[in-house]
């Protein structure tokens, strides 16, 4: 009887937790997006909750919640009922957070739970036409015999393009200077009047300034060549192999959220992303898809939260 006792809660969780997955949703779900409307987080964020309206029969919303890097959404999320029905957007530079931040409003690992990471792409090393490099191998070469003399931009410090630049000029072994700005669009206006010498770009925002030349692509981030801009090299091999730093868009929920309403949770997420019409859509806007599993996405997240810790010491770059 006694050993009958010892098991009932677990058998009792497992049979609660099974129940309201199967009931899940069971009313309104929102998806937080941690930034202002139009960038491409809140463009995924929207492909997703429009899909999942029409898959769960209940109101699915959008709900932007920008500030302090993608912090403010993450907090709201934190603290809502571990139910699944608050889901958070979050791109690559989610992972720098708990770095760059001291009083960070939330625990990421406590606080919040891995569904997927959904899609991934480059960022593309863009310099002024001006600038005398037309490869990676060739600003490194320049970077040497110049040292601080060329500046990178970034939307902030910490920022992706921040640590993109930092592991490239860590990697290489050159000294650059960095210029941050609030938000990226004052940073590509600098880098078009050559105020600045580059600025590691969203790979579809730079495409249209490549084309046109008003900026030089010297190489994409990924380790491969991107299929939305084949002829640009990667940097790891046009001069600095095995160079990596890929923007990336995941989603996560509130921490003690069911397992089984995560696995349903992603399950249907999947499904979404790998439908033909939704990879067109999301490849239109420079994003491939990946939907990783939850247990994949942690894996990967503790990676990225490790190598960003890495570049974030050996630059010197101060918490916040």
């Amino acid at each position: 009887m006694k050993k009958t006792q010892r098991f009932l809660p677990a058998l009792f969780f497992c049979f609660a937790s099974s129940v309201f997955a199967q009931n899940y949703p069971s009313g309104p779900v929102r998806v937080i997006i941690p930034f202002a409307p139009g960038g491409s987080t809140d463009i995924l964020g929207r492909v997703l909750a429009q899909r999942l309206n029409e898959k769960f029969k209940v109101p699915v919303i959008a709900d932007n919640r920008p500030g302090a890097n993608g912090t403010i959404g993450a907090a709201m999320t934190a603290k809502a009922p571990p139910d699944g029905h608050t889901l958070l957007i979050v791109p690559a530079g989610f992972a720098a957070n708990p770095i760059m931040y001291k009083n960070l409003p939330y625990d990421q690992l406590r606080d919040l739970a891995p569904v997927s990471q959904l899609v991934a792409g480059p960022l593309t090393l863009t310099v002024h036409p001006s600038l005398p490099a037309k490869t990676a191998h060739d600003l490194i070469a320049l970077a040497k015999a110049r040292p601080q003399e060329i500046s990178f931009g970034s939307s902030g410090i910490g920022s992706l393009n921040q640590l993109a630049a930092e592991w490239f000029a860590l990697s290489a072994g050159v000294k650059m200077t960095h210029v941050p700005y609030k938000g990226g669009g004052a940073g590509v206006i600098d880098l078009m009047s050559g105020q600045i010498s580059l600025y590691f770009m969203n790979a579809l925002q730079s495409l249209p300034y490549i084309k046109s030349g008003r900026l030089r692509a010297l190489g994409v981030t990924t380790p491969q060549r991107s299929p939305f801009a084949p002829e640009i090299p990667a940097i790891a091999e046009s001069g600095l192999p095995g160079y990596d730093m890929t923007t990336w868009t995941a989603l996560m929920v509130t921490g003690g959220t069911p397992r089984d309403v995560i696995t349903k949770l992603y399950t249907e997420v999947a499904q979404i992303l790998n439908q033909p019409d939704t990879r067109e859509r999301l490849a239109a806007d420079g994003m491939a898809v990946v939907a990783s599993t939850p247990a994949q996405f942690a894996d990967f997240l503790n990676r990225e939260n490790s190598k960003y810790a890495r570049i974030i010491k050996a630059a010197g770059i101060e918490p916040q």
